[in-house]
């Protein structure tokens, strides 16, 4: 199929390069004219794994390029993936809209033929019924929409795209859905996974449930998490323990400081507001209490820092590990490691960063904090550690415990992702304390 996707952000590219690797003949619609350069020189504009092999493999060959250019895109495609963002409005309520209803106002007039509109922006209830307005307004009769909402993990967008555990299409017409099995058509062959046919509006509720769910379930074990560290307990344990009952499940049941990017924090407040203006009063009070969970959790941290540096923080270096959200991204917005470092230094410490794929986005974005190029140099003379992002490279390096030992003044770990096991490190003599669990001391 001849396909376009307008929005070519940490949503739209992996879709955009998975979609040509689905042997789809794609264009990307990209107004901001950097990031289109970079796009069109076959690399990412940010760090996704398996992004840059994607476009090294098919930008050359013309099966996926880069435009500005709305009316080419217009002319080439039969289906649009409307794939623009939708941030959080100014008052820190509901989603900005501007871009969604601005893309598909410039688009509908251009389109000159029947051909189908698939929206995978992350948009709230009761906005598909206005794309469905302005599609009406402005463009040819046979132009469907189909609302397609993702579920992507940033660090495995193209993955999640190629091998998803679901589809989601809300359609109003049959056509419509012959549109969607269609581009579809590769990964429905499989076998593997569900299409879920449904009405626009239950594929909105769909995409804000199923976020705000991995959000509750992400603050349940951080909630979890306090209770174990004053009664003495083990929230690993107990994480291990619920989630052997296949109504719990593991999946997401690692305790830390808290959920960020540029997903889950926005969507589950925009949804707690709408849902709030149509009367849920109930759900608004769970998804309310995830959110204040969630926010404490870097006060957490922030306390066991300091429980770490004796007491104090004042002109302690801190070797602080990691600046992305989460690992396998260089995404740094609302990164509560970041937010993290941000406190230790109000708090009078002196954390240097390091991070082994996010290092340039957060010097442009965060100037104000010092940052190391090499882990090395973040260790250097450091009195504490801190994991503050769940890269492999720290977490699960068998050889990290022991060369950094020889670098650190001190030989103290705060791990605030529970992602390390604490006997490789107390066993090269390494203190470790981690949220929700007993402090690990090396053996005398």
């Amino acid at each position: 199929m001849r396909i376009s996707v307008i929005g070519c952000g940490h949503l739209g590219a992996p879709h955009a390069a998975a979609m040509a690797e689905l042997g789809h003949d794609v264009i990307g619609v990209e107004l901001n004219p950097a990031t289109r350069r970079i796009l069109q020189s076959g690399r990412g504009p940010f760090f996704e794994k398996g992004l840059d092999d994607l476009l090294e493999k098919y930008v050359p060959t013309g099966r996926l390029r880069f435009t500005g250019d709305l009316t080419e895109a217009a002319e080439f495609a039969d289906l649009h993936f409307i794939a623009v963002g939708t941030p959080l409005r100014e008052d820190g309520q509901g989603y900005d809209m501007e871009q969604v209803f601005g893309a598909v106002s410039a688009l509908a007039p251009l389109l000159d033929r029947p051909c189908t509109i698939v929206g995978k922006s992350t948009v709230t209830v009761g906005t598909v019924a206005r794309i469905q307005e302005i599609i009406a307004d402005r463009a040819v009769d046979g132009v469907d929409l189909v609302w397609n909402p993702e579920f992507l993990r940033e660090g495995h967008a193209v993955e999640d795209t190629l091998y998803p555990d679901r589809i989601i299409a809300g359609v109003s017409r049959p056509e419509a859905q012959k549109a969607i099995e269609a581009v579809y058509a590769p990964i429905l062959a499989r076998g593997d996974m569900e299409l879920i046919v449904t009405e626009p509006e239950t594929a909105e509720i769909i995409k804000s449930a199923a976020n705000s769910f991995l959000a509750t379930k992400i603050s349940f074990i951080n909630a979890m998490a306090e209770v174990c560290a004053l009664a003495g307990a083990d929230v690993k344990t107990v994480a291990h323990g619920i989630g052997i009952d296949h109504r719990i499940g593991h999946a997401g049941m690692r305790p830390g400081i808290g959920y960020g990017g540029g997903c889950l924090p926005k969507d589950l407040r925009a949804f707690t507001h709408r849902i709030d203006e149509i009367g849920a009063t109930n759900a608004v009070a769970l998804l309310q209490a995830v959110e204040g969970v969630n926010r404490g959790r870097v006060d957490a941290a922030v306390d066991l820092v300091e429980e770490a540096a004796g007491g104090a923080l004042a002109g302690v270096r801190i070797a602080f590990l990691g600046a992305a959200f989460k690992a396998g991204t260089s995404d740094v917005r609302n990164s509560p490691a970041l937010e993290l470092a941000r406190r230790l230094v109000e708090a009078g410490a002196h954390p240097v960063i390091h991070d082994p794929e996010a290092l340039e986005t957060a010097r442009r974005l965060h100037p104000e904090h010092t940052y190391a190029d090499t882990l090395a140099e973040a260790l250097d003379g450091a009195q504490v550690t801190v994991l503050a992002t769940e890269w492999p490279q720290f977490g699960e390096n068998p050889e990290l415990p022991a060369s950094a030992a020889r670098t650190v003044a001190t030989r103290r770990l705060v791990d605030v992702r529970t992602c390390v096991d604490p006997l490789d490190w107390i066993t090269a003599g390494w203190t470790v304390w981690q949220l929700g669990r007993p402090v690990r001391r090396p053996r005398s």
